[in-house]
């Protein structure tokens, strides 16, 4: 346990831990503590260290970025730590990203030839995984005995989440029914995300390019989701084989 000597705060292996869930493989919408790709966390002080590993070599340097940055973001935000530094291992560009990173560099300043910028490839993927988790959503609503129509004219308004449940109000309040609350909530919380909830329309799902569902494309939008949501389970099918033979007895380095 570590200690911040200003404030008094104590921060442990297992709060980070916990922080670190909150940090996606950006392609799989996974998190990288479930994706087991955490190796170490090390508590210095008021500071934290912690090393990752991504199934092989050759991940994108642009996602490996992105994970890179947003642990060290979210450590920093518990009460306690002051600093946070990562490293990457067993990746072509592992030292390139750990120095980078720990400066506080930019992806740009440290990989100038990339095609495309963090924040640009942050927004597709983000878009992705949202028509992703709206698949689920939807077989949530569906499976709870809403019509189509219902479900696509939902409002952020209508829909009611604590820690446990998530509730539905139909019909301008006459009556209400109780959903599956884990794939209500992630949906919401990439939606908030991706700025639909703040957007000029009340509709809570939406088309891929973000517009509400028109009533003749509800299946076709439906369907384009399941997309999403089977090539994000196929790649993390891939990767989860990856990482099982990173961990396998004997085996080589994956880089160098």
């Amino acid at each position: 346990m570590a200690t911040n000597a200003r404030t008094g705060a104590a921060t442990t292996r297992a709060t980070v831990r916990e922080r670190l869930r909150r940090v996606t493989d950006p392609e799989l919408d996974e998190s990288i503590v479930d994706l087991e790709y955490v190796d170490e966390i090390r508590l210095l002080g008021s500071r934290v260290h912690v090393t990752f590993t991504l199934p092989t070599a050759w991940c994108s340097p642009a996602f490996a970025w992105m994970m890179a940055t947003d642990a060290r973001d979210e450590v920093e935000t518990l009460e306690g730590v002051t600093r946070c530094t990562v490293r990457l291992r067993e990746h072509m560009h592992d030292d390139e990203i750990t120095a980078g990173v720990n400066r506080r560099s930019t992806f740009g300043t440290v990989f100038p030839d990339a095609d495309g910028g963090v924040d640009e490839i942050r927004a597709t993927l983000d878009a992705k995984s949202r028509l992703a988790r709206q698949y689920d959503a939807i077989d949530a609503l569906r499976e709870a005995g809403l019509t189509d129509d219902q479900i696509r004219t939902l409002t952020a308004a209508d829909l009611t989440l604590d820690d446990e449940t998530a509730t539905v109000t139909l019909a301008e309040g006459a009556f209400c029914v109780a959903v599956d609350h884990d794939p209500i909530a992630a949906y919401r919380q990439r939606a908030d995300v991706t700025g639909l909830l703040g957007d000029d329309h009340p509709e809570l799902f939406r088309n891929p390019d973000g517009d509400p569902i028109a009533a003749d494309r509800f299946d076709l939008v439906y369907h384009r989701s399941r997309l999403a949501n089977v090539n994000m389970t196929g790649q993390g099918s891939v990767c989860d084989a990856l990482n099982e033979a990173r961990h396998a007895p004997g085996r080589p380095p994956l880089s160098r």
